[in-house]
């Protein structure tokens, strides 16, 4: 499962392919959206949330709130069922995606940090990261990633610094699912799964805040 972009999306994986999956985007729903949308991913592969051997959910980088949806979710699943739980940088499913979807490298992946500003990583290919995620503004990156086709919903939303938008605009759990087990199969080891934020969340508490007590 993935809530790090405006995409809620929920995939169950047989550890040879992807059997089921469900995604909508909602910016603003991701509480509302993901624990159906597990249901009806189950539902339609006709099995029970018991049958569930691991649990894989993207790490982000994303915002704050919706975020923590999946992450929290995730390790209710893995506390509840007794089950490994594993983080995948988003950014990965999304460049592991374009490379199912034909993308040769390399390439860069650019998701939606609000503020003006984007979460991105270059990719030697689909299953290769070549630095670390940052968040920066479009314009200051945009001489860096020139002539580089640069796949998600940032490079969409600010096509002056990224002329070559591809796709997909956002991450698809099945291309998490799929990308996690084959590492898994391969003896690498996953991220633990905690958030990879970038920055501060937008919600903060005011500075030289009052507290009252009573008297």
């Amino acid at each position: 499962m993935d809530t790090a972009t405006p995409a809620v999306t929920v995939a169950l994986h047989d550890g040879a392919s992807v059997i089921a999956s469900s995604g909508q985007v909602d910016a603003r729903r991701h509480g509302e959206l993901l624990l159906p949308a597990v249901d009806r991913v189950l539902a339609e592969a006709r099995v029970k949330l018991d049958a569930v051997t691991g649990v894989v959910v993207g790490v982000g980088p994303g915002p704050y709130t919706g975020l923590r949806v999946g992450l929290v979710t995730a390790a209710t699943f893995g506390s509840a069922l007794s089950v490994p739980v594993h983080g995948l940088c988003t950014l990965d499913g999304l460049a592991y995606a374009a490379g199912q979807g034909g993308l040769e490298g390399p390439f860069a992946v650019a998701t939606d940090a609000r503020r003006k500003e984007v979460y991105w990583a270059r990719y030697e290919d689909a299953r290769t990261r070549t630095g670390d995620p940052a968040v920066d503004r479009p314009a200051d990156i945009a001489a860096e990633l020139a002539g580089l086709p640069v796949v998600g919903a940032g490079a969409v939303l600010y096509p002056e610094a990224f002329p070559d938008a591809r796709g997909p605009e956002h991450v698809a759990a099945g291309a998490l699912a799929a990308l996690a087990a084959e590492r898994l199969a391969a003896g690498q080891e996953l991220l633990e799964p905690q958030p990879l934020y970038l920055r501060r969340p937008d919600a903060q508490v005011p500075k030289n805040y009052k507290v009252v007590t009573p008297k």
